[in-house]
């Protein structure tokens, strides 16, 4: 394996995180850095004294300490210098690595061929910084040979977030984490809820399938009751409201089988990341559910979908996301879909059913029955078998 080279600019980043209060251990998950190499780096400013949640330094602050902390490391004016000579053959370079041709190869046809007179490093750190998205959208390998196709499969799960206080009513309230994860490009949608009812889980999935901007065939969800009724190996009984939901966007519900985690792992492992990156240690004061939940979209969009993503070989799950899987979902229908809740109601002997804290009549042939009742926003409905 190539050794990784750091410099100032790279140092100063992992003593940031370290100083914001982040963990060695996510800081070494985030950056995608050696545990024991974080610990090299961040020895002198412990000599030093420094401690996280000090006074805030600024990134000319932090590079003035790392070059005297390190002072064998390239200066970055230096790297600029450098990348001038690589500048002009920008082109020809992206066209090389998207027709799959290696760093090592490029350099080696620029030395030979155009005289380039830089080492394979500082081309690797200028391709690197140039062209991260689109190269390595185009070259990503998914490392499991039965990982889904693009627009395939989306795996989706709730995660807690932690405790929030209503402003409207100024009460503690746990939050929830509604998380949906597209397994080919890892990108994914995330939307805090306070109640994880039937009405409230499809209306996340209404709001992932337009953060996205089209569906994917197949849904794998827990076996939650606000989806399956009844988990099942071979014949699981998808709850009616859920069904409609399928129907409408024309997608296949999947569910994890029950205590087996590892059929829904693209959306469990990015839990702890959400919780550490969107929820912990932000201060949410004042922030209605909907502010949070605009923030979150943001925050899939801006930071999540930037991240350098470990499975996509280092890549962007938002720039795999354009490159090659947007254009394999399903799209939107023309219609939006009808939220309604389904539950079952018995006749009374006084010809009434009761639909949350409504009272409705229904013919006297039905009293005893056990009908289903189907809610929406405008109107209520009734159905036998």
């Amino acid at each position: 394996m190539a050794r990784r080279e750091f410099d100032v600019i790279d140092i100063s980043e992992i003593l940031v995180h370290w100083y914001a209060g982040r963990s060695q251990y996510d800081i070494a998950d985030s950056l995608a850095v050696d545990r024991k190499t974080i610990r090299k780096y961040l020895a002198p400013a412990i000599a030093e004294g420094m401690k996280p949640g000090g006074t805030p330094l600024t990134q000319s602050e932090w590079q003035a300490k790392v070059q005297a902390w390190f002072p064998h490391l390239s200066d970055t004016r230096l790297r600029q210098v450098t990348w001038k000579f690589i500048e002009p053959h920008h082109e020809w370079i992206k066209q090389q690595l998207e027709a799959g041709v290696t760093v090592s190869t490029v350099h080696q046809r620029l030395r030979d061929e155009q005289g380039l007179a830089v080492s394979v490093a500082s081309l690797r750190r200028y391709v690197s910084a140039n062209l991260p998205g689109e190269v390595k959208a185009d070259q990503v390998r998914v490392r499991n040979p039965h990982a889904p196709a693009p627009g395939e499969q989306a795996q989706v799960d709730y995660g807690k977030l932690g405790v929030w206080i209503d402003p409207a009513t100024g009460k503690r309230r746990t939050l929830w984490a509604f998380v949906m994860v597209l397994c080919c490009s890892r990108h994914m949608f995330v939307r805090p809820v306070i109640s994880m009812d039937q009405t409230e889980w499809t209306r996340c999935h209404v709001e992932a399938f337009a953060f996205f901007g089209g569906c994917p065939a197949r849904l794998v969800p827990d076996n939650l009751k606000t989806g399956v009724d009844r988990p099942d190996l071979y014949d699981p009984k998808i709850n009616r409201a859920y069904a409609e939901l399928a129907e409408h966007y024309t997608v296949l519900i999947d569910p994890a089988r029950a205590g087996k985690a590892r059929d829904k792992a693209q959306v469990e492992r990015p839990m702890p990341y959400v919780r550490d990156s969107f929820w912990k240690g932000r201060d949410f004061t004042g922030y209605s559910l909907e502010r949070l939940q605009r923030g979150a979209a943001a925050w899939c969009a801006e930071v999540a979908g930037r991240r350098q993503c470990r499975p996509l070989a280092g890549a962007q799950p938002a720039r795999v996301f354009a490159a090659i899987e947007a254009a394999r979902l399903r799209p939107l229908p023309a219609t939006r879909f009808e939220l309604a809740r389904w539950s079952t109601v018995r006749v009374h002997p006084d010809l009434h059913v009761k639909v949350g804290k409504t009272l409705y009549s229904v013919p006297w042939k039905h009293i005893g029955a056990t009908l289903y009742a189907r809610a929406t926003s405008v109107k209520v409905q009734f159905f036998t078998e």
